[in-house]
C-alpha cells in the first residue's frame, strides 16, 4: 500500500477527478472544458472534485483536444537578433499571457532555408508565422499558407499580407524637432548605405523637419555605411564641410559611437559644442557611448505586440485586412543633447 506521502506526490489525472464525481472520463472532460450539454449539478460535481484534488489540467492533451498546439513560429534572416529578439519578446508577452510558445527558426537570409523552416514549421503544426528581419525593404511574400502570417520590421511585396514596420522617417523628424528645441540650428547627418530604405527615409525625415523651420542640413547627408568605423571618417569629412555644425544626427548607433569619437579627438566637446543623436537605442551603443546616447526608439517590442495582437484576431476568425502599417517611433533623450547655456 502506498504511504500518504507517495498518494500525495501522486500526479492527479482526469481519470482519478471523473472517479471522485462518479462520471465518466469523457464527461469529465467536457465539464472541465466548458463543452457539451449537462445538468448543471453534474458539472458543479466535477468541478469541486476538480478542486478538492487540486487538479491542474495538461496544456497539451487541452491543446490535443481542442485542435490547437498554442506555438508560433518566427522565421528571421538576423542571425544576430539585434531586431528580431525585440519583435519576439514583444510577440511573447502579447501571445495570450504567455500560454502561447514561440519557435524561432534563423533563415541567414537564404530563401531555402526559409521555405525549409516554414515546411517544418507548419509539420509542427504552429498556428500562426511570424516574418521578421533586420532590414524593412519589401521582400517577396512566403505564400498562402494554411495558418494566419504577419511580417513584423520587414514587409511583403503581397498586399494581402499584414505587414508592420517602424516609423523611420517620423523617427527622424522627431530627432530634428528635439535638436532644434535644444536651440541648435546647423544639423549634419551622417547614415546608412543609401541603397536601404531606412537610410533614406531618415534621410527624407530629418530634411523635411529642418525644412519646416527654414533650415537645410549642414553639409552634404553623408551615405555611407552601419558602422562605427564610418561615423569616425564621416564626422572628419563633416568638420572639414561645415565647421561651424552644431549637431549631428546618425542614421544608427554605431555610427553616433564613432562621430562622437572623432568629436572628441577633435576637441569638440558632447553636447556643449555639437549635440549628437542616434537610431535604433541599442542599449549597448547608446549607454556605451561618452556622453550616452540620446536616440530613437523604433519601438520593436510594440511591433512584436501588435503582430501577436493580429495573430490571436486571425486565430479567433477576426483576420485583418492586408496592407503595412507603420509603427510611430518614440525619442530616448540621454545625456548627448543636453541643453547648453
Amino acid at each position: 500500500m502506498a504511504s500518504p506521502s507517495e498518494r500525495t506526490a501522486k500526479t492527479v489525472t482526469i481519470r482519478d477527478v471523473a472517479a471522485a464525481a462518479q462520471v465518466s472520463i469523457g464527461t469529465a472532460s467536457k465539464a472541465l472544458n466548458g463543452r457539451g450539454r449537462m445538468r448543471a449539478e453534474t458539472r458543479d460535481r466535477v468541478l469541486t472534485a476538480a478542486r478538492r484534488l487540486s487538479f491542474r489540467p495538461n496544456p497539451l492533451a487541452q491543446g490535443l483536444l481542442a485542435g490547437r498546439t498554442y506555438t508560433v513560429g518566427l522565421v528571421t534572416g538576423d542571425s544576430f537578433g539585434r531586431f528580431s529578439i525585440p519583435v519576439m519578446l514583444g510577440a511573447e508577452d502579447a501571445l495570450d499571457a504567455g500560454q502561447i510558445s514561440v519557435f524561432m527558426c534563423d533563415t541567414r537570409d537564404d530563401p531555402i532555408r526559409e521555405r525549409h523552416y516554414v515546411e517544418r514549421l507548419l509539420a509542427r503544426r504552429v498556428e500562426a508565422i511570424i516574418v521578421t528581419g533586420r532590414r524593412t525593404e519589401p521582400r517577396p511574400g512566403i505564400g498562402r499558407l494554411p495558418v494566419p502570417v504577419v511580417y513584423a520590421m520587414t514587409q511583403s511585396t503581397d498586399e494581402g499580407d499584414v505587414s508592420l514596420v517602424p516609423d523611420d522617417e517620423g523617427g527622424a523628424a522627431l530627432a530634428a524637432r528635439h535638436l532644434l528645441a535644444t536651440g541648435r540650428t546647423r544639423v549634419g547627418h551622417i547614415t546608412g548605405p543609401r541603397r536601404f530604405q531606412a537610410a533614406r527615409r531618415r534621410a527624407q525625415g530629418l530634411t523635411a523637419a529642418l525644412a519646416e523651420a527654414g533650415l537645410r542640413p549642414a553639409g552634404e547627408v553623408l551615405f555611407g555605411q552601419w558602422s562605427e568605423e564610418w561615423g569616425r571618417q564621416a564626422a572628419d569629412v563633416l568638420l572639414h564641410a561645415a565647421p561651424d555644425v552644431d549637431a549631428v544626427f546618425c542614421g544608427s548607433d554605431q555610427i553616433a559611437r564613432g562621430v562622437a569619437e572623432t568629436l572628441r579627438e577633435r576637441g569638440r566637446r558632447v553636447p556643449d559644442d555639437v549635440a549628437l543623436v542616434g537610431f535604433d537605442n541599442w542599449e549597448p551603443m547608446a549607454l556605451g557611448c561618452r556622453p550616452p546616447l540620446t536616440t530613437v526608439d523604433m519601438n520593436l517590442g510594440e511591433i512584436g505586440r501588435l503582430a501577436a495582437r493580429h495573430i490571436m484576431d486571425a486565430i479567433d476568425g477576426r483576420p485583418a485586412a492586408g496592407g503595412v502599417t507603420v509603427v510611430p517611433a518614440s525619442l530616448v533623450i540621454r545625456e548627448s543633447t543636453r541643453r547648453t547655456g
